[in-house]
């Protein structure tokens, strides 16, 4: 299945934290943090898209709606709750 998100917004994946710390352990999903890091699949129409497909971004934790995707988990956004691209 494709999404094309309508307007100003984006569909992202975000991209999951580590399984375990560098020493080795195991990270418990209870004490993993929400990712805030994602990658942009697609984008809108919109006129102000400061992101295009393939960045790297942060984004606003608890905005958008998770969508699954092929069994993936994505979220659809507006652009406003992208705070920043990576580079």
């Amino acid at each position: 299945m494709k999404l094309r998100p309508l307007g100003n917004r984006v569909l992202i994946k975000p991209i999951e934290a580590e399984e375990r710390t560098k020493s080795g352990l195991y990270i418990p999903d209870t004490a993993k943090e929400k990712p805030l890091q994602a990658k942009v699949v697609a984008v809108g129409d919109g006129k102000d898209m400061k992101v295009k497909a393939g960045d790297i971004v942060i984004y606003e934790s608890y905005g958008g709606s998770e969508v699954k995707i092929n069994g993936e988990k994505h979220i659809i956004m507006d652009v406003k709750d992208i705070l920043a691209v990576v580079e």
